[in-house]
């Protein structure tokens, strides 16, 4: 239209015009129109090009700008970018984090191809610390982070697995294989004793209980903070480390969609190996005529002649029926990104769902979140963020700690139960069931259903105010609210509904659930003042104060319904509770936590070369009283640039090094609420004279004098980068003592079970180094290697008026006492038992021919008090204080499940669309508690008829039977003949014994995932609308080489106290899976 319009004046002018008298004036206003012409084009001029890195990879989101104007664009996934200039030979600024910017003159060109280089210190702008961000050049604190990126390029479950063996000093153990499992977290070891040493969680500056309800698709990046200097900065709850997650927000430009999807199915990684039908009947003979029960056995199997019917039968395998089915998980994530300068947003729905491998068990998560910034004008910025996660978990294979009963654990059943179906042992009826110790696997998974519903709605909103240059006002406000609805489902072949309710309602089916609700809420208002315009070049102060207040409230409803009909299942009795008898409704207000924050942080530096970093924080918490309330922690570092000196400014080939000291105090309060005053629970007890009353005295007794646990930390640190990047990475020294530990003591006779009280000390010290090499960097393909590894050694210094004590997993119920001791010198997580010392033989012995019985030689050590009367066969003890006897003074330290170092590595490599990654993990010297050997290998007076593993095969046993007479063999000669060529012990047994047998080494290195991807061409898809297609198979738990015999050595089982780590006991089976994944843009 505009064409048309310049051309309607010259049609006007030129016939009325004279040639001879105006031809100047027509040679003017042709020239005019020209020009005229060339400005309109010019204004509507339309640039594009594709902005890429040095390696020739696009560069996403980078900021393009017209000098001298607000006109701009940023590029898209793939580096492209389209935009109108003012005028055809404008220069456009093309800047971008992490490279140095760039001004190109555009000189009537259309399309520009721009070339960034990378801006090493740029680069670190991106660390995310307290209440802030920090170039890493300048951090002066122990820091790690790991990229989103690195997040979305594998198919992962949650955010904790991302971290595994990718960070020196931050060890990320499963505790078993169930999708709710729990993932512990342990930055340098952790210094709390009894109480829980998980570091704290932020996510977009509020904490959290667990990263599990964050979806992985939805994390821009994670820093973890590992020394005081870095975590003092919040105060009472960084003693243990902090996670820092910082979820995508929008960004300017057009906008983004990306769509990422996997499907894959999994398989049990391993099973326990048991005895085949012949075996484990000719065992059951055995065990009768030991036992003088010959009946027992011939009710069930018959004659000892009819043995024959039972050789060659093919047993069930009852782990593959119960945990041998295919597992399924599918995983779809939606995210939308784009905005304007003044507005930008960030959506992204992520769905997970999982059906494990265990006969109707399922997890199920939604994920939804919402975020938006507004530049409201040059001073002000809004930004408001809403974060919603739906969980569901279903099944009897859903994370129990806080069980009434180890004989309702998961995998028992299905390892022990009868191989073949035996008429009057095998059934599927509760009320043919032999006893409670033998039942059917199916009817075990029945019997012990779980639904946990978790729900988490968090609304965060931020308001930042430049008051003048250089100094801004920062307020965050948050709500969060948790909700977790959990249902326990007792039926009749369980512990709980045999034991538990009153006599008239034993043996029919109970039903526990709980209704847990928590709500928080968040402010805090930080300023920050940079001097940067008041100092002169070479000086670079910034200053942060602030405060935080945090309040907690917490209720939850718990409802016991005993006495439902027998036939009632899980879902008949969630649904019809009238049906039950109600045993309690307790509805339990926590008392309110509530923490009042006063903080400030100095940050200077000095020629650019060294650096001063201070923090100090005050808390003031409601669970400690008067004096004791407030806690102060301060904090302080240096740094030491030392390629900023002369002496080192020449070589070439260093390109950074720094070297770094720091020391601080952090606190803990992580106990509950409420231990400074006695509280009183809604439940009848006749406590007090015997009389009766509805307010029952809670069991811990209350203490007025808790006061903060501090931990203190010193730290060494050299950070380096050499090669121009080619080779980078650090090491750290350091120290950390936790004082005024904060321990549950128990206080027998006083009426109460324990108190929270403050005594001893812990100290954990190591070293760390992590390395990082780019071993080649070409423009059609790379490789890259990143290496970590960490030693921590922990000690317990005190533990106050405390003496040494002793601590029970409760596996075995009563038949094995403590089997940890918490020891001062030592350090926790010590295993405590007998030392095992083969088996008694025939030689050990005197034999009476006339009475046929054996006596046990003077001299050889007697177990009787321990395996019951020995003889011939029997597992065999050391005397280790020379008594003669093996009694319980025998026990001793068998064990240590700490590590001596864990690590891990991630391979990175490229090549012509096509991409790989391989990510390890390991851990070496650490021992575990095979408490599923010991079971699984031991027949006491609760163990006839179950099965027991191939540990114990005929042939590898010792045996008294004679398969031809079918006799028990009592002659020395021939017994020692019968058993010339067996190594173990008889499985008969008066007990359960742990001793060091069952103690193996749990070192293992781990392929944990393995990646394979290919991104075709762009000019394959650019046509319909798609910027970036990605396809990728991922294989999680790929291999694993170990010495360990149990199913996997990364497990912890009885985790109810952080005193007996490292158990394996009746674990939810590891599965192997493949996934195949797309990633889609637009």
């Amino acid at each position: 239209m505009k064409h048309n319009y310049l051309f309607k004046p010259m049609r006007f002018f030129l016939p009325k015009l004279n040639q001879e008298k105006n031809s100047r004036k027509l040679i003017l206003l042709i020239f005019t129109i020209c020009f005229s012409f060339s400005m309109v084009f010019a204004q509507g001029s339309l640039l594009s090009g594709v902005v890429s890195d040095e390696m020739g990879q696009p560069l996403p989101g980078v900021n393009i700008l017209e000098k001298g104007t607000k006109n701009g664009t940023s590029t898209d996934f793939d580096g492209n970018f389209s935009f109108k200039v003012s005028n055809s030979n404008a220069i456009i600024v093309i800047s971008y984090l992490g490279f140095e910017t760039k001004e190109v003159n555009l000189a009537g060109k259309k399309t520009v191809n721009v070339v960034l280089k990378a801006n090493l210190e740029a680069l670190d702008e991106i660390v995310v610390i307290g209440y802030g961000t920090a170039r890493k050049s300048d951090l002066t604190g122990s820091v790690v982070a790991v990229s989103g990126a690195d997040l979305k390029k594998t198919a992962i479950s949650n955010v904790a697995e991302a971290l595994t063996g990718r960070m020196a000093g931050v060890q990320v153990t499963s505790s078993e294989g169930s999708p709710d499992a729990e993932i512990k977290i342990r930055i340098r070891g952790g210094g709390s004793l009894t109480q829980d040493s998980s570091p704290l969680i932020i996510v977009d500056g509020f904490p959290v209980n667990s990263m599990s309800d964050v979806s992985p698709s939805d994390i821009e990046n994670i820093t973890v903070l590992k020394d005081a200097s870095s975590t003092a900065i919040y105060g009472s709850r960084g003693a243990n480390g902090v996670v820092i997650i910082t979820t995508k927000s929008g960004k300017d430009g057009k906008i983004d969609v990306s769509f990422n999807t996997f499907y894959g199915m999994s398989s049990i990684a391993k099973t326990i190996d048991v005895q085949e039908p012949e075996d484990f009947v000719k065992w059951q003979y055995e065990y009768s005529l030991l036992k003088d029960d010959l009946n027992s056995y011939e009710r069930i199997f018959g004659q000892w002649q009819d043995y024959d019917l039972y050789k060659g039968l093919k047993g069930n395998n009852w782990q593959k029926q119960i945990y041998g089915g295919l597992g399924e998980v599918q995983s779809q994530d939606l995210g939308i990104r784009g905005g304007s300068e003044k507005v930008n947003f960030n959506f992204n729905y992520a769905h997970y769902d999982v059906k494990t491998i265990m006969l109707g068990s399922d997890f199920k998560r939604n994920n939804l979140s919402f975020s938006l910034k507004n530049k409201a004008s040059e001073k002000v910025d809004l930004s408001f963020t809403m974060r919603y996660s739906e969980t569901e978990i279903n099944g009897g294979g859903a994370n129990e700690q806080n069980e009434i009963s180890s004989a309702d654990a998961r995998l028992r059943h299905s390892v022990g139960y009868s191989p073949i179906p035996l008429a009057g042992l095998t059934t599927d009826n509760t009320d043919e069931a032999l006893s409670s110790y033998l039942v059917n696997p199916f009817v075990a998974v029945a019997d012990n259903q779980r639904e946990k519903l978790r729900k988490n709605f968090n609304i965060l909103g931020s308001f930042t105010w430049e008051i003048i240059d250089n100094l801004k006002f920062k307020s965050d406000l948050g709500i969060d609210n948790y909700n977790n609805l959990d249902y326990r489902f007792y039926g009749r072949s369980t512990y709980y509904a045999n034991n538990r309710p009153a006599a008239e309602n034993q043996g029919a089916p109970s039903l526990m659930f709980s209704d847990d609700k928590r709500n928080r809420f968040r402010n805090a208002n930080t300023i920050n003042y940079d001097f940067k315009e008041i100092l002169g070049d070479n000086h670079s102060l910034k200053v942060l104060v602030g405060e935080e207040m945090l309040v907690n409230h917490s209720n939850e409803v718990t409802t016991e319904i005993q006495g439902f009909p027998k036939f009632f299942d899980f879902e008949t009795s969630k649904n019809l509770t009238t049906q039950g008898v109600p045993q309690s409704v307790d509805n339990y207000y926590s008392p309110d936590d509530k923490l009042l924050s006063f903080f400030g942080r100095v940050n200077y530096t000095f020629k650019d070369r060294y650096l001063f970093t201070a923090t100090y924080r005050a808390d003031g918490s409601s669970k400690f009283l008067g004096n004791n309330r407030w806690g102060y922690f301060p904090s302080a570092a240096v740094a030491w640039k030392m390629t900023e000196e002369d002496f080192l400014k020449d070589v070439s080939w260093i390109n950074s090094l720094k070297l770094r000291l720091s020391y601080g105090q952090a606190g803990n309060n992580n106990i509950p609420s409420g231990q400074t005053v006695q509280n009183f629970e809604s439940r009848n007890t006749t406590y007090i004279n015997g009389i009766s009353n509805y307010w029952a005295a809670s069991n811990t007794l209350a203490n007025p004098d808790l006061k903060w646990e501090t931990t203190i930390t010193q730290n060494v640190g050299l950070d380096f980068d050499l090669i121009k990047g080619r080779i980078s990475g650090s090491f750290e020294a350091y120290k950390n003592n936790t004082k005024d530990l904060l321990i549950n003591f128990p206080v027998p006779g006083t009426g109460y079970l324990s108190q929270y009280r403050n005594m001893g000390e812990t100290q954990n010290s190591g070293i760390e180094a992590s390395l990082n090499i780019a071993a080649i960097e070409k423009e059609d393909y790379g490789l890259s290697f990143s290496f970590n590894i960490g030693f921590n050694k922990n000690r317990i210094n005190s533990l106050g008026v405390m003496d040494d004590f002793g601590q029970n997993t409760n596996w075995a119920s009563s038949q094995i006492g403590n089997d940890y001791v918490i020891n001062v010198g030592q350090p926790i997580g010590l295993m405590y038992g007998y030392q095992n010392d083969g088996r008694y033989e025939v030689s050990d012995f005197d034999y009476d021919a006339l009475s046929g019985s054996y006596t046990l030689k003077s001299g050889i050590a007697d177990n009787t008090s321990i395996v019951g009367t020995v003889m011939p066969g029997m597992m065999k003890l050391k005397d280790i204080n020379g008594d003669g006897l093996v009694t319980v003074d025998d026990n001793t330290i068998i064990g240590d499940s700490n590590p001596t170092h864990t690590g891990g590595m991630v391979i990175n490599a490229n090549a012509y669309g096509f991409d790989l990654s391989a990510a390890f993990n390991w851990s070496v010297g650490n021992d575990v508690y095979n408490a599923n050997k010991i079971e699984f290998t031991t027949s006491n007076p609760n163990g006839q008829y179950r099965n027991l593993s191939t540990e114990m095969s005929d042939g590898i046993r010792w045996t008294n039977l004679d398969p031809v007479s079918g006799q028990l063999v009592t002659d020395p000669s021939a017994l020692a003949t019968l058993n010339e060529n067996t190594t173990m012990w008889s499985p008969y047994m008066q007990r359960f014994v742990f001793s060091d047998w069952a103690v193996e080494d749990g070192s293992f290195l781990r392929l944990n995932s393995l990646t394979l991807g290919y991104t075709p061409p762009e000019a394959l898809f650019t046509k319909i609308g798609i910027s970036k297609l990605r396809f990728y198979v991922t294989a999680n738990n790929v291999f694993i080489l170990t010495k360990y015999s149990g199913l996997d050595p990364e497990v912890s089982t009885r985790r109810k106290t952080p005193l007996t780590p490292g158990v394996d006991y009746s674990p939810f089976p590891r599965s192997r899976q493949v996934v195949l994944g797309l990633n889609l843009n637009f």
